[in-house]
């Protein structure tokens, strides 16, 4: 069996060298690529021989580690999902209608720090977090599908995206968007929002304190999404769960954290849930 591990600094950090040895213990051949730039994790995928669209099936190659932070973790799916997308003038006739990719190879998961203060999503779903731990599952192959959360700015999402402003003392401040999931209309763009959380494993599920979402499922093909609005002197909280969401900014640009990474909402943007894209070794 060959394995590829995917690690940033070229697997220079211990848990990434304890993995190698654990599965080559286990008589697997395993070679370490760099995760610092795109073309460096295109470069292992070439050489883990992932097929590329339009295939129907993309895990034809070596078994795939991804070691690192969720951020990591997203750049690789990202960049596998580049290689699986068809142009959609070339949608081939098998490709499920709700989907617009071929099931994604499945991905070996290791942690290198500690856990932080926000889960991250090998926390979230439980999985197996040693170098040991992975090396077995990924060695035996057991799996469990999950949703890709995908967006049309071309990027995707594995724990969740959060928006929202605060000053310099920490304080709230209001903005105003559309914001639609599905055929459901949660804000008119006319009201005070003081947080929108989009999820769908639980990442940036609440804020202050307050259950912006409830029991999100990362394989049910849909994503969770809870709207903080100020009503009087409290914040009432909508929810709804859908295949996709649309958010329609006002007049203000809005900050936004997705996966841990900042950035700002300036116009539409729509997340949605490719059901049963990608797998993870458990």
């Amino acid at each position: 069996m060959d394995v590829v591990i995917v690690a940033p600094g070229a697997g220079s950090r211990v848990p990434v060298l304890s993995c190698a040895d654990e599965l080559r213990a286990l008589g697997a051949q395993v070679e370490i690529f760099d995760a610092e730039e795109d073309t460096d994790i295109d470069v292992a995928l070439e050489a883990a021989g992932i097929p590329k669209a339009p295939n129907a099936d993309m895990s034809g190659g070596a078994r795939l580690i991804v070691a690192g932070s969720d951020g990591v973790r997203r750049a690789v799916l990202r960049r596998l999902v580049k290689r699986a997308a068809p142009p959609p003038s070339k949608r081939p006739p098998w490709l499920e209608e709700n989907r617009t990719i071929a099931d994604l190879p499945s991905l070996g998961l290791l942690p290198l720090d500690p856990p932080g203060e926000m889960p991250d999503l090998v926390q979230l779903l439980e999985l197996p977090a040693t170098p040991a731990e992975v090396a077995a599952a990924t060695y035996q192959g057991h799996t469990r599908r999950l949703d890709l959360f995908r967006n049309d700015g071309g990027s995707l999402t594995i724990h969740g995206v959060l928006l929202g402003a605060a000053d310099e003392a920490g304080n709230t401040l209001p903005w105003q968007a559309r914001i639609d999931v599905d055929d459901i209309l949660l804000a008119a763009g006319e009201e005070n929002i003081v947080a929108c959380s989009i999820t769908n494993a639980g990442g940036y599920g609440s804020i202050a304190g307050v259950d912006l979402v409830t029991n999100p499922d990362p394989a049910d093909g849909k994503v969770s999404v809870g709207v903080a609005i100020w009503a009087g002197k409290g914040i009432e909280v909508r929810k709804a769960r859908g295949r996709a969401v649309a958010i329609s900014p006002g007049d203000t640009p809005i900050p936004f954290t997705d996966d841990g990474v900042d950035g700002t909402l300036s116009r539409k943007k729509t997340w949605w849930a490719e059901p049963q894209a990608w797998s993870v070794y458990r």
